[in-house]
């Protein structure tokens, strides 16, 4: 602009004398024009695709770009649906950081909790669990998911009052009643928890967890058929739920049906290989028949996928000491008790290991252990009797 104004304007006459008429060209004139345009294009293209380099050259190399983290949310919702798919460990992995990016989420401490009660994880499901409803214990959904951590980690009498509250805070929540249940039926009150989870089941028949915590309480009154048909329904309804199949194998065993049962507790190994608890049924069911090779495989990837697993060692070292292997058998059993077993056939196993490799010293205080559990232990005393001999 300021070229055109006041004061620089260029006089017209030189202007015009600066006006040339062009040259008429022939017809091959285009082509260096063309060619012009070519090599300029070609030239342009190099530099463009060669521009990062030509940068990295002079100012050394870009930065990697880093993606933006999905938010809190965005992480239990990412869990809820690998919850869903039955990749449990992944649906932990996405609960726990989305606790770490807002440690004020409560939901996803309770889910979280859910899924390490279903891995047995004990204290530990109660502690997460807890801190989900000390978030906000005006929750329904909290107050049961706390009911199932605390029952399946023997706490009863905590687990029904958990229960209670969730079933008051919300009438119509249908796991309330079926978690519930489960803890009157593992308390001995059997008359409440047939009628709370027909409850549940009348509220809401399409949850997979209240068909199963049906099934759960018509295997506690002995309708193992009953049982398993209500199993199955909870499979149906989500087929990724594993440990659902160690449920139908171990009604199956009941039965007599041992074919079935090793299917299902082989199903439960298939699609849940992270839980330890799956190995330990299905170790268990290779045990009683009489494969015992084959069940010490199974308590062994089961103390591989949970080194913290006292009962799949104290299976194990049993395992052993069937297969003679006592030495093997020892540190075994006594990593059982370091974990937390209290066991008669522990006790006199692992005394009876060291009794047979000569050390009787040591096995004495093991089968008196037993003793003190079970003052009738025919098998303890044999024991005693045994080293008195040597």
């Amino acid at each position: 602009m300021a070229l055109f104004g006041r004061g620089n304007a260029i006089p017209r006459t030189h202007i015009a004398m600066y006006v040339i008429e062009p040259k008429k060209r022939g017809k091959g004139g285009v082509w260096p024009w063309v060619l012009s345009f070519v090599v300029a294009f070609s030239a342009a293209w190099y530099l463009y695709s060669r521009q990062t380099a030509v940068i990295e050259s002079v100012r050394g190399p870009l930065p990697t770009p880093t993606p933006t983290e999905i938010s809190a949310r965005e992480y239990l919702a990412l869990g809820d649906r690998l919850f869903a798919e039955g990749r449990f460990d992944d649906a932990q992995s996405a609960y726990t950081r989305a606790t770490e990016l807002d440690p004020m989420l409560a939901t996803a401490y309770a889910r979280w909790g859910r899924i390490l009660t279903l891995r047995h994880a004990g204290d530990r499901a109660v502690a997460v669990a807890q801190r989900a409803v000390e978030l906000d214990a005006e929750s329904a959904e909290y107050q049961a998911i706390l009911c199932m951590a605390l029952d399946w980690n023997g706490q009863i009498t905590g687990a029904m009052a958990a229960g209670l509250r969730a079933i008051q805070l919300d009438p119509g929540y249908a796991p309330g009643y079926a978690f519930l249940a489960e803890a009157y039926g593992d308390y001995g009150r059997i008359q409440d928890a047939v009628e709370m989870a027909q409850r549940a089941v009348e509220l809401d028949d399409s949850d997979p967890f209240v068909r199963r915590n049906m099934g759960y309480i018509n295997e506690l009154v002995g309708r193992y058929r009953d049982a398993i048909e209500e199993y199955k329904v909870a499979l149906e309804l989500n087929p990724n739920l594993a440990f659902i199949h160690s449920d139908i194998g171990r009604n199956y065993r009941v039965l007599g049906d041992g074919q079935q049962a090793t299917h299902h507790f082989e199903q439960a190994t298939l699609l849940d290989p992270g839980d330890p608890s799956a190995y330990v049924q299905l170790g268990w069911d290779y045990f009683v028949q009489g494969m015992h090779a084959m069940a010490a495989k199974e308590f062994e990837k089961a103390v591989q996928v949970d080194p913290e697993n006292g009962t799949a060692y104290g299976y194990l070292g049993i395992s052993y000491y069937v297969l003679r292997n006592y030495e093997g058998a020892i540190p075994l059993l006594e990593k059982a008790f370091s974990l937390g077993v209290r066991s008669e056939e522990v006790f006199y196993t692992l005394g009876f290991c060291y009794a047979y490799t000569r050390q009787c010293d040591m096995a004495v205080p093991w089968f008196e252990q037993a003793l003190e559990m079970n003052e009738a232990s025919t098998i303890a005393r044999q024991g005693l009797d045994y080293c008195s001999q040597e």
